[in-house]
């Protein structure tokens, strides 16, 4: 670690993340995170998720070295407490913008919220969703009835986009997925890769009978009547990696996993 540097430590709750807490605590000197310079996670990639969005919600954005103590680990390096210092100093950066979600509720109550991979649209009943898909102010598909559509930036385009059929998006291809989930009509329409300068915009049809919720990454908006989505680029996120398994080569591999 760069001597000139402050380092702050978090970690998941779970006895593994825990554990290996208890252990970098031994070994290195750790600030609080509104003091450091750089933030270590130890967990998974949900808490890398939910790690990114507290710095965002508190507008103290550090990059953001991670290792693995969960199951998949796509947003975090392999957890090797050794030569801890070294492997940060030569890390790659990484810069991402996050989608901006701004929900309007059936109440007209207004929620705006981040979301570093996706922003989706759900059927909260056995109804199927009818929803109207705007580009920029251009109505593109008066009426999608489907279970639920979404919006995913190239590092969530492996996560619930790859899921649903959707595209990987590598990470300088500065596109976003709108990705349909479960598509009845239009039948044959399976998505689209537009410029990441592109406005999103969904009104719900028929929100009383047919109810939807919002969620940008983790975070629920529930009975929504109209959800915009864009790139937030005054906020960019960074995130650091070993460079021999960095993310935008992670993402390009996922091409050819089998």
């Amino acid at each position: 670690m760069n001597i000139d540097q402050r380092y702050a430590l978090v970690a998941s709750p779970t006895t593994a993340a825990q554990a290996a807490a208890t252990k970098l605590r031994k070994d290195h000197e750790w600030v609080d995170v509104d003091q450091a310079d750089v933030v270590v996670a130890l967990g998974g990639d949900g808490f890398m998720l939910q790690t990114l969005h507290e710095m965002m919600d508190r507008h103290r954005i550090r990059p953001v070295f991670g290792m693995n103590l969960g199951t998949v680990g796509f947003l975090m390096n392999e957890w090797r407490p050794q030569l801890l210092h070294a492997r940060i100093a030569a890390a790659k950066r990484i810069q991402v913008s996050p989608l901006r979600m701004e929900a309007t509720t059936i109440d007209d109550e207004v929620i705006t919220s981040a979301a570093l991979n996706e922003v989706s649209l759900l059927r909260e009943t056995r109804q199927t969703a009818k929803l109207e898909v705007t580009v920029d102010g251009r109505t593109v598909i008066p009426e999608l009835v489907c279970d639920g559509v979404l919006v995913a930036t190239p590092v969530g385009s492996t996560a619930y986009n790859l899921s649903a059929q959707g595209p990987i998006l590598p990470l300088e291809s500065a596109m976003v997925a709108l990705t349909p989930i479960s598509p009845f009509r239009p039948r044959r329409w399976r998505g689209a890769i537009l410029p990441d300068r592109t406005k999103v915009s969904f009104r719900v049809l028929d929100p009383d009978k047919r109810p939807v919720s919002a969620v940008a990454d983790q975070r629920e908006v529930r009975e929504v009547s109209h959800v915009t989505v864009a790139i937030d680029r005054s906020a960019p996120l960074t995130l650091l990696f070993d460079p021999e398994h960095a993310l935008d080569d992670r993402v390009a591999m996922e091409q050819f996993a089998i």
